[in-house]
């Protein structure tokens, strides 16, 4: 076999390939033992047909063509191996001639990894916010405890502000109630803001019995985004009574013996969630900054189905569970199609620069991935997939998505080493340690996390065989 590569453009070659016909035989043996097992011809046993009788019963042309189909994978492929090449989707295959009993010649082009210059880059130097927990903060987490543990008692009297009402709804549009727009007996504090707008100043006033309507934009449901009439009844009115905050308090909501002693803990608590934005924060600017110093050529092919894939995964998973559409969507959003298209485009070629970049620093360094790196990587895609973490790993095999968590593993390491070696500074002029973190309950950022993060997420299409990985939650 010959093959011969031309480039077309920085991420787009085509291969030439030469194939002897004696390289053919192979699959030619192939073709005639699968057709045997497919026909019946009289007078001769199932599967014992010669090859003169089907060539001249089905024509050899047919056969050829089994033949090259089940050929044509293994010589691109030893094409792709003898010419260096890296890849991307799959390839377009053009046969430009074959002669019966002498040759086989077809090209292939395909869409290949771009190579990558990556410059010096620890002259970087970033600026996060500094970890600053104010005592207004720690009130504020007490106040948030307290609510968990405040109690109720229904009162007769009108529903004023912070009491719990409950309450029927029902919505109508065009004077017709919406079949997912009747709710009962739901339990709402008021001047929470957790229902419709318009919903505190409709029940404020109200005692048990009592009605009320008045015109709010449905937030879910069929009629998203749309006026609709709301009636609410209300049941039941309930006062709500915030225990003190004191010793006691902190007994019966923490295993801290003093008030001091749990407002400590959620000084420690926020430090470390302010802890871990910055790191979060920290990784985003500095991959930024480094893109801005990486000329990345874009491979148009594996761009289209990136945003294609984006596009699908936003309006068939997470619009879909809300009952909205895309028009809908752009309607709330106040954005035009073009608008969003062009947003999309930005989101995809920010995530397929972000994975060339990373991969090639990951090669550069010699990034390795242990077991116990992707074990602890698949758990955590688990959990957030709402999967376990068994069922998740039996999908990720089953779908040969294996090189792609070993991937996001070695990026966000990639990603890691950049930061440590650039310089990262906070608002009080402090440098920042991120590997300085409390860990006791594991809420620190991982690197692939924070890969993903920075990098508007990872592809959702598969490089290297084009195929769409349907991702619910990456939209």
């Amino acid at each position: 076999m010959k093959s011969a590569v031309e480039t077309l453009n920085p991420t787009r070659v085509r291969l030439t390939v030469e194939v002897p016909f004696e390289e053919l035989k192979p699959s030619l043996d192939a073709a005639y033992k699968k057709i045997n097992q497919q026909i019946t011809v009289p007078g001769f046993r199932k599967g014992k047909v010669p090859a003169r009788v089907i060539d001249q019963r089905f024509g050899r042309g047919a056969v050829l063509e089994e033949a090259v189909n089940e050929a044509l994978p293994k010589f691109y492929s030893e094409a792709v191996t003898e010419g260096e090449l890296n890849p991307l989707g799959r390839p377009e295959v053009d046969i430009t001639d074959l002669k019966d009993g002498e040759v086989l010649t077809f090209t292939a082009e395909v869409d290949i990894r771009p190579e990558i210059e990556i410059p010096d880059y620890s002259d970087i130097e970033v600026t996060v916010d500094a970890v600053e927990v104010a005592d207004a903060d720690v009130d504020e987490a007490v106040e948030q405890l307290r609510e968990r543990f405040a109690s109720t008692t229904e009162v007769e009297r009108a529903a004023a502000e912070g009491d719990v009402v409950r309450l029927d709804l029902q919505a109508r549009v065009d004077g017709e109630v919406l079949e997912d727009g009747v709710a009962e007996g739901i339990d709402y504090t008021i001047g929470s803001g957790r229902l419709l707008d318009g919903i505190d100043e409709a029940v404020t006033g109200l005692e048990a019995g009592g009605t009320a309507t008045f015109t709010s934009e449905l937030k879910g449901g069929s009629a998203a985004g749309r006026e609709a009439e709301i009636t609410v009844t209300v049941h039941a009115v309930s006062s709500r009574e915030l225990p003190a905050a004191d010793d006691e308090f902190a007994q019966l909501a923490s295993e801290f013996d003093t008030l001091e002693e749990l407002r400590e803990d959620a000084r420690t608590r926020l430090a470390r969630q302010k802890k871990y934005d910055q790191a979060t924060k920290a990784q985003e600017q500095v991959l930024d900054a480094l893109l801005e110093r990486v000329e990345v050529p874009m491979p148009e092919n594996l761009l289209r189905d990136e945003i294609e894939t984006r596009k699908h995964n936003l309006v068939n998973h997470q619009l879909g569970r809300l009952g909205m559409d895309l028009d809908r969507y752009l309607e709330m959003q106040e954005k035009t199609a073009e608008e969003f298209d062009e947003e999309l485009r930005e989101q995809a070629e920010k995530g397929i620069r972000t994975q060339f970049v990373l991969d090639e620093i990951a090669k550069n360094q010699k990034v390795n991935v242990s077991q116990e790196e992707l074990t602890e990587h698949l758990m955590r895609r688990a959990q957030s997939s709402g999967m376990s973490p068994d069922e998740f790993a039996r999908a990720v095999v089953e779908g040969g998505q294996v090189p792609m968590l070993v991937g996001e593993v070695s990026r966000g390491k990639a990603l890691a080493g950049v930061v440590e070696s650039v310089r990262v500074v906070d608002t009080n002029g402090e440098v920042v340690d991120l590997e300085d973190e409390d860990e006791t309950e594991g809420e620190t950022i991982t690197p692939e996390e924070a890969a993903a993060t920075a990098g508007g997420d990872e592809p959702t299409t598969d490089e290297n065989t084009g195929e769409k990985a349907d991702k619910k939650d990456n939209a």
